[in-house]
C-alpha cells in the first residue's frame, strides 16, 4: 500500500504474507542489509571531492591554478600549485577512504551474521543480509534478533519469551513478549510452520519503539497485534530455549535503524575559522594587488616607456590600464604564499600525531578487557578542547549494569561493608580484609562480597528478626529459578534490584529454590520449606510496593511487603515509632551515599480476617466498572498495621571514577546532560549517586506534563521559582529579568544558585515542539544538571540538535549501546564505550574507550593540548608566511611594480615544505602547557637547528658546480652562495636580524610574567619552590554528606509480573543453561576532588592573599 510522490514512494501501511517471497517482492520492501558507510565505489570520488572543495582554501588554490595557466599573467609555473593541491586532496581522500573502509567492514560483519531461516520447509543457515520480509526465523537463547519479528511460538508455556532491550532503551531488566494463542500452537513443528500463510497488515516503518498496531489474518479470522507481540532488532533473547518469528521489517526499515540517524560530515570550528581566515586574507591580498596594480599603471604611464627600448619590447604600445589589470592578477599569484597549501598538509599531519597520542595513552588503557583508547577519526582532535555540553547515556556508560547488595538495617542495627573507628568516623574496608564466607550456604551462581561478619553471626545465632528479614527477601519477589545439571541455581530476573536482594538472601542461608502458581519453596539454613502462596499484591507505579501473603508449614498466615519507604512507613503500626525513627536515620545515611533504598515490613494475619479480605478481592476482581481502583482499595485494606523489619540498600554500581570525572568536567564549566531510556526514579537516583544532583541544590524541577499546555505551564512555574518571583515585591524586576532571559543567550550567568531539571520522555516530546522548545532550552541551560528519562533514541538526537542549533556550542555525546547511535552521530564529537551492550556505538563514534572516566583525560588533557597546539601553530604559521610574502609587496616599489619575485622559484617552493616546516610542526605536535615541559626540549633543538642546517646544505648544493653541470638552466648561479657566505658582513646582518627580531618578544614575555603572571606562571613558580622546600599539609577530616531519602525499590520493575506468576503462564517445564557469570565488586579509591580542592586552595593562597584565581 504505497502512493506515488513525485520523488519517491511513500509507504502508508505494510502488507506481509508469511512464507511467500514472491508475494512480498511486489511491494519492493528493503532487504535486511544495513549501511552505515558514507561512500561506495561509484559515489566516493564525486562526494569526497565535493566535501573537500567545501574548504575555501581548496577552492582558492584551484582558482590560482587556473590563473597560472594563463601565460600573460603568470610569473610562476603551474606545477608549483597543482602538485601540492593534488597531494593534499589525495592524502585526504585516502584517509577518508580508509575510514569508510572500516565502516564497510563493520557493516559486513553484521550483515554476514548467520540466522536460521525457514526456506522450502527446511531450516537453513542464511546471512542476515539475505533475510527477506515474510521469512520465518528461528532464534535460540542469547541470540541477537536479526529483524523486527512477529512472535509466533516459543519454548515457554503459552508462547512467552523473555528479551533484553538494552540496545534499544538502555534497560537491563527483562521484558516479556507473548505470541498469539493461535500461533503458539505451532510450536517447533517445522511442517506446520512452513504451511503458515498468515497475512499481516500493519503500520508503515517508523521510529516509535513503544507502539505497534497491526492485524493478523489467518484461517478466516483476524487477530489484533500490539507491541507485546513484536520482537525488535537489537534485542537479545534471554532465558528462552528457542522461538520462531515472522519478519515484518528488515534492514533500514527496522525501528532500531529508523532511530539511528544519518552519518554526517563533521567539521571542527578550527576548519570553519580557517575558511573565514582564508577569505579575509584573500581580501587583504586583493587590496595589496589593487595597490600594486595602481602603482604599475602610474609607473607605466609616467616612466614605463623609457624602459621599453632596453627590454627589447616587441609588441605595440600597451595601455597603462591593461598593464595594471594584468599586473593585479600576477600579484595575486605571487602573493598567494600568504596562505600556502602546505598549511593544510601540516594541519593533517598534526592531527594525525595527536590521534596517535590518544591511541598510545597508557592512562586510557583498560587492562580489565585489554581495550585501548582509539581515535577513530583524525580531524576532530582540537574540538575536544572546546566542549561545552556533554550528553551522556546512563546504563552501561555511567553505571556497570551490576546491582550489589551493599548494606541493610535490621531491627535498628546496621549491617554494612564499613566499620566504625575510634573517632566514630566510617572507614572503607580495604581489599585486604576477607569477605564473609557464604559459599557453603549458597547454591546460587553469584558470590556475595559482604564484609560485615556480624550479620552471618546473627544468622547462626538464630536471631528471629534477622531470619524473618531474610525470609521476606526470599519470598517476596517475582524471580524465577532454574537449576542446571551441576545443581547450580540460575535466576531469571525481571528487575536487577530483585536479583540482588534474592541473591543476598540466598548467600546468607535463605535460598529461593522454586515456585509454582500456588507455592514457593525456599531452603532455610539447609532445610527445604514450602510456603503456600495465597495472594500476590503486585507492584505498580502508584503503589510503589509489592506484597505476598503466604501460609507457612505451621499454618500461620503472613503478609510480607517491601517498597518505597515514603509509602510503606505510612502503613506501619503505631508501636513501630522508635524503630521507625532509627530506621529512617539509617535510610538517610544509605541514600546519602547514593544507594537504592527499600523498606521491609510484615504482618501476621488470622484465618477469619483473611477469608473476609479474600472475598472482597474476588468481588473487586469481578467488577466491571473501576476494576483497578477497587482492587487497589482492597490492597490498601490489608496492607496496614505492618511491623517494620528494617531496610535494604542496593548499589547500582557506578563505573570506576565516574564521580571524579563529573566533578572535574564541572570545574571546567562543562555541562553534563543525562539522556536515558530508563525510568525517572532510576535516573534521579543515579544523578544523586554521581553527585550531579545534590541536596544542596536550591531546587530540582521535575517536568511530567502530558500535554503541551501542561509542559509550558510547568516551565513557566520553574522560571518563576528560579528567578525567585515570590521574593520580589516589585513585579517590574521579574519582568526585566525575564526580558533579559529572552534577549540574552548568556542569561544563565545571571542566575544565582544551583538548579536541576528532570523531564520524562512524554513531556520531552511536547518540549521539543516548535512553540515550546525555546522555553525548554532556556530553562535547561540555566540549570546545572539536566536529566531526560524515558527518551527514545531519536529524542536523544533531537535534544543534541536543539542545543547545537540554538546555543552555538560544541557538543559531545557518549554512549555504549545501539540506542545511543543517533545521539553520537548528531553531536560534534561522538564517543563510544566498549561496554556490555555490543559495539554499535563504537562503530559510529569518533573516539572510543572502555570506561567513562577516560573522558576526563580525553577532554582536559588531549583536547586542551590539541586545541592549544593547533592555535599556536596557526599563529606562528601565518606570522612566518606574512613575513615571507610581504617582502614581495615592498620589492614591488623597487622593480617598477612589474610582478617580479625577489626570491627564486626553488626558494619559494621549499620555504614552507622544507625550510620552515619542522619547527612549527614540532610545536604543533609536541608542545605542551608550561606545567609539563620547557620549550627547549631535544625535539626542539633537533628540529630548529636541523632546519637551519638543511637550509644551508640545500643552498650550497644548488649553487655548486655539480648541480650546475646536471641542470645548467635551472641552477645558473654557480658559487654565489660560497662567495656571499664568505663575507663577514653577511653573518653580522644575520646575527643582528635575529637579535632584533627575538629581543622584543623576549622582553615582552619577561615583563608580562613579572607584572601580570598567569595562573600557569604562578603554579610553575610554586612547583619550583616546592622542589626546594616541600611543605606539609594537614589532612582534612572527611565528613559524610547527609541526604533526603530516595527509595530505590522497583526502579526497573514493571507491573503485571504478579499476575503472570499466579497464572502459571511463565512456569517452565525444562531448564536452560545459565546466561551470566560471576560478577565481582569493584572498590573505588577515595575521591581526588577533595585533595584537588585542598591543594588548589593552598596553592592559590601561597600566590597572593588578595587575588582570587578560577580553575
Amino acid at each position: 500500500r504505497m502512493f506515488c510522490n513525485k520523488k519517491k514512494l511513500i509507504e502508508v501501511e505494510r502488507v506481509v504474507k508469511a512464507n511467500d517471497r514472491e508475494y512480498n517482492e511486489q511491494f519492493q520492501y528493503t532487504d535486511n542489509r544495513i549501511h552505515t558507510s558514507k561512500y561506495n565505489i561509484l559515489t566516493f570520488l564525486p562526494i569526497n571531492l565535493f566535501e573537500q572543495f567545501q574548504r575555501v582554501a581548496n577552492a582558492y588554490f584551484l582558482f590560482l591554478l587556473i590563473l597560472q595557466l594563463i601565460p600573460e599573467i603568470s610569473s610562476l609555473t603551474w606545477f608549483t600549485t597543482i602538485v601540492p593541491l593534488v597531494l593534499v586532496v589525495s592524502m585526504t581522500a585516502v584517509k577518508d577512504a580508509t575510514d569508510d573502509y572500516f565502516r564497510h567492514k563493520s557493516d559486513n560483519q553484521v550483515n554476514n551474521r548467520q540466522s536460521e531461516v525457514l526456506i522450502n520447509s527446511k531450516l537453513q543457515n542464511e546471512k542476515w543480509m539475505n533475510v527477506k520480509v515474510g521469512d520465518i526465523i528461528k532464534l535460540e537463547n542469547n541470540q541477537f534478533v536479526a529483524a523486527d519479528l512477529l512472535l509466533l511460538s516459543s519454548s515457554e508455556p503459552h508462547g512467552l519469551c523473555y528479551i533484553e532491550t538494552a540496545e534499544l532503551d538502555g534497560e537491563t531488566n527483562l521484558k516479556v513478549r507473548q505470541a498469539l494463542s493461535v500461533t503458539s500452537e505451532l510450536g517447533a513443528d517445522i511442517s506446520r510452520l512452513a504451511r503458515f500463510d498468515g497475512i499481516v497488515v500493519c503500520e508503515a516503518p517508523n521510529n516509535k519503539l513503544d507502539k505497534f498496531t497491526g492485524v493478523l489474518s489467518w484461517k478466516e479470522s483476524k487477530h489484533t497485534l500490539s507491541n507485546q507481540k513484536i520482537i525488535l532488532r537489537g534485542c537479545v533473547l534471554r532465558n528462552t530455549g528457542w522461538c520462531f518469528g515472522m519478519v515484518l521489517f528488515a534492514g533500514p526499515d527496522t525501528k532500531l535503524m529508523q532511530n539511528s540517524g544519518k552519518t554526517k560530515f563533521k567539521r571542527t570550528s578550527i576548519d570553519k575559522l580557517m575558511n573565514t581566515l582564508v577569505l579575509w586574507i584573500f581580501g587583504f591580498l586583493v587590496c595589496l594587488g589593487i595597490i600594486l596594480a595602481i602603482g604599475n599603471s602610474i609607473w607605466e604611464n609616467e616612466v614605463g616607456g623609457q624602459f621599453r627600448a632596453f627590454i627589447f619590447w616587441s609588441g605595440g604600445e600597451k595601455s597603462s590600464m591593461l598593464s595594471g589589470f594584468l599586473t593585479f592578477w600576477s600579484y595575486v599569484i605571487i602573493l598567494n604564499t600568504v596562505v600556502p597549501i602546505s598549511l593544510y598538509v601540516s594541519v593533517e599531519v598534526i592531527r594525525l600525531g595527536h590521534s596517535y597520542f590518544i591511541n598510545w595513552d597508557r592512562k586510557m588503557y583498560y587492562s580489565g578487557k585489554a581495550i585501548p583508547a582509539e581515535a577513530r577519526t583524525t580531524t576532530l582532535n582540537e574540538e575536544l578542547g572546546q566542549i561545552e555540553y556533554v550528553f551522556s547515556d546512563k546504563t552501561g556508560t555511567l553505571t556497570q549494569n551490576i546491582m550489589t547488595f551493599k548494606k541493610c538495617s535490621i531491627n535498628g542495627r546496621v549491617y554494612a561493608g564499613e566499620l566504625q573507628d575510634d573517632l566514630d568516623q566510617k572507614k572503607e574496608i580495604t581489599k585486604k580484609r576477607e569477605p564473609v564466607d557464604v559459599s557453603v550456604k549458597s547454591q546460587t551462581e553469584k558470590r556475595l562480597h559482604f564484609f560485615d561478619h556480624s550479620l552471618m553471626e546473627s544468622v547462626e545465632l538464630g536471631d528471629p528478626k534477622v531470619h524473618e528479614f531474610l525470609r521476606l527477601l526470599a519470598l517476596c519477589h517475582t524471580v524465577m529459578s532454574e537449576e542446571n545439571s551441576a545443581g547450580q541455581l540460575t535466576y531469571q530476573v525481571q528487575s536487577p534490584d530483585e536479583g540482588a536482594l534474592v541473591t543476598a538472601a540466598g548467600n546468607f542461608g535463605f535460598v529461593f529454590k522454586s515456585r509454582t502458581p500456588e507455592t514457593i519453596t525456599i531452603e532455610e539454613l539447609g532445610t527445604l520449606v514450602t510456603y503456600q502462596l495465597l495472594a500476590f499484591l503486585d507492584f505498580n507505579n502508584i503503589r510503589k510496593r509489592m506484597s505476598v501473603i503466604v501460609r507457612n508449614p505451621e499454618g500461620q498466615i503472613k503478609l510480607y511487603s517491601k517498597g518505597a519507604d515514603t509509602i510503606l512507613f505510612e502503613k506501619l503500626h503505631p508501636s513501630n515509632k522508635d524503630l521507625l525513627s532509627l530506621t529512617s536515620d539509617h535510610l538517610s545515611d544509605f541514600a546519602g551515599e547514593g544507594l537504592r533504598t527499600l523498606a521491609i515490613a510484615y504482618r501476621d494475619l488470622d484465618d477469619k480476617y483473611f477469608k473476609v479480605w479474600q472475598k472482597m478481592l474476588e468481588d473487586a476482581d469481578a467488577a466491571v466498572d473501576e476494576r483497578d481502583e477497587r482492587i487497589s482499595g482492597v490492597y490498601e485494606e490489608i496492607e496496614r498495621d505492618l511491623m517494620l523489619l528494617g531496610a535494604t540498600a542496593v548499589e547500582d554500581k557506578l563505573q570506576e571514577g565516574v564521580i571524579e570525572t563529573i566533578a572535574s568536567l564541572s570545574l571546567a564549566n562543562i555541562k553534563i546532560w543525562v539522556l536515558t531510556g530508563d525510568k525517572q526514579e532510576t535516573a534521579i537516583n543515579i544523578g544523586y549517586a554521581c553527585n550531579m544532583l545534590t541536596d544542596d541544590m536550591d531546587d530540582v524541577f521535575v517536568i511530567t506534563g502530558s500535554t503541551a499546555v501542561e509542559v509550558r505551564d510547568e516551565f513557566r512555574k520553574a522560571k518563576e521559582n528560579l528567578f525567585g518571583q515570590n521574593n520580589f515585591s516589585n513585579g517590574h524586576v521579574v519582568y526585566e529579568k525575564k526580558r533579559q532571559l529572552e534577549s540574552d543567550c548568556g542569561a544563565e550567568d545571571t542566575v544565582t544558585g544551583e538548579y536541576a531539571l528532570v523531564i520524562n520522555g512524554h513531556s520531552l516530546a511536547h518540549a521539543l515542539e516548535s512553540d515550546v522548545k525555546n522555553d525548554f532550552l532556556e530553562l535547561a541551560c540555566m540549570c546545572k544538571t539536566v536529566v531526560c528519562c524515558r527518551v527514545t533514541p531519536l529524542q536523544k538526537a533531537q535534544v543534541v540538535e536543539l542545543v547545537k542549533m540554538h546555543r552555538n556550542a560544541v557538543t559531545l555525546a557518549i554512549g555504549d549501546g545501539a540506542n545511543d547511535v543517533s545521539m553520537i552521530k548528531s553531536a560534534h564529537i561522538g564517543v563510544g564505550i566498549s561496554g556490555q551492550e555490543g559495539l554499535q556505538a563504537v562503530l559510529v563514534s569518533d573516539y572510543s574507550f572502555a570506561q567513562f572516566r577516560y573522558l576526563r583525560r580525553l577532554l582536559l588533557v588531549h583536547g586542551r593540548w590539541s586545541y592549544f597546539r593547533m592555535c599556536k601553530f596557526l599563529c606562528y604559521f601565518f606570522y612566518k608566511n606574512f613575513a615571507f610574502t610581504l617582502v614581495h609587496f615592498w620589492f614591488g616599489f623597487f622593480c617598477g611594480f612589474s610582478a617580479q619575485t625577489v626570491y627564486d622559484q626553488w626558494f619559494i617552493t621549499l620555504f614552507n615544505i622544507v625550510y620552515t616546516s619542522l619547527p612549527v610542526l614540532a610545536m604543533g605536535i609536541f608542545d605542551q602547557i608550561a606545567l609539563d615541559t620547557s620549550y627547549w626540549t631535544v625535539i626542539n633543538h633537533v628540529f630548529i637547528w636541523g632546519s637551519v642546517a638543511t637550509y644551508f646544505f640545500i643552498l650550497l648544493t644548488m649553487h655548486s658546480n655539480g648541480v650546475f653541470g646536471i641542470f645548467p638552466n635551472q641552477f645558473p648561479f654557480v658559487g654565489n652562495a660560497w662567495h656571499s657566505l664568505s663575507q663577514k658582513c653577511i653573518w653580522l646582518v644575520i646575527l643582528l636580524t635575529t637579535v632584533a627580531s627575538v629581543m622584543p618578544v623576549v622582553a615582552f614575555r619577561f615583563l608580562k610574567m613579572e607584572l601580570y603572571p598567569s595562573l600557569s606562571d604562578k603554579i610553575r613558580r610554586w612547583q619550583k619552590a616546592q622542589k626546594k622546600a616541600k611543605p606539609t599539609h594537614s589532612r582534612r577530616p572527611q565528613t559524610r554528606r547527609s541526604s533526603s531519602r530516595r527509595s530505590g525499590y522497583a526502579f526497573a520493575h514493571q507491573e503485571g509480573y504478579g499476575e503472570l506468576i499466579t497464572s502459571g503462564k511463565n512456569m517452565r517445564t525444562q531448564n536452560l543453561p545459565p546466561t551470566s557469570g560471576v560478577e565481582k565488586m569493584l572498590y573505588n579509591n577515595a575521591s581526588w576532588v577533595e585533595n584537588l580542592c585542598e591543594k588548589t586552595a593552598d596553592t592559590v593562597n601561597s600566590f597572593s592573599q588578595e587575588k582570587t584565581v578560577r580553575l
